[in-house]
């Protein structure tokens, strides 16, 4: 099999931020993104082998054939994929986190992309997404600074989703 190159297919840029409503007014008014769609999604999960629950608030927009994504942690525990990241004296930022890997086709092909990931991307995080929806983080911090990420939708979630995520283009 064809191994891809790194974060190919780039689909997501992430960014983890202490305040989701400062962040997307930072966004609106330093990078003209005029609007998110925000999710505030509570869901079991697992990060380094400890479970947990997983609570986040995150706020999506597309731009031409890219995702954006600002992602607030909420409380404790295993949400530390996304705390530990932040600045340790409260101030506020928006931390460049991960990118994302978009998996076409059937789960047959996520699988297949997932058990082509080299040991030197180990996976670290996954979680109990709704049905129709996988996704993966693998720690890649050694190797270029971020994790990256590896989602799946099976086609009738991903038609259902677009028209609620805002979608701008450049030209």
């Amino acid at each position: 099999m064809l191994q891809m190159p790194g974060f190919s297919p780039f689909w997501q840029l992430a960014w983890v931020t202490p305040d989701l409503e400062r962040s997307m007014e930072q966004f609106k008014t330093v990078h003209n993104v005029p609007s998110f769609f925000v999710m505030e999604p509570v869901f079991d999960a697992v990060f380094n082998g400890e479970q947990g629950s997983m609570s986040i608030r995150m706020a999506l927009a597309n731009i031409d054939d890219y995702q954006l994504e600002l992602i607030q942690p909420v409380g404790e525990g295993i949400v530390r994929i996304y705390t530990d990241v932040l600045p340790k004296d409260g101030s506020h930022a928006n931390v460049f986190h991960h990118v994302c890997t978009r998996v076409w086709g059937t789960l047959e092909d996520w699988d297949n992309h997932l058990a082509s990931l080299p040991p030197e991307r180990p996976i670290c995080y996954t979680g109990d997404a709704p049905d129709g929806i996988r996704f993966a983080y693998t720690d890649d911090r050694a190797s270029s600074g971020i994790y990256g990420e590896h989602i799946w939708y099976d086609d009738e979630v991903w038609e259902a989703m677009k028209p609620l995520i805002p979608h701008f283009h450049s030209k």
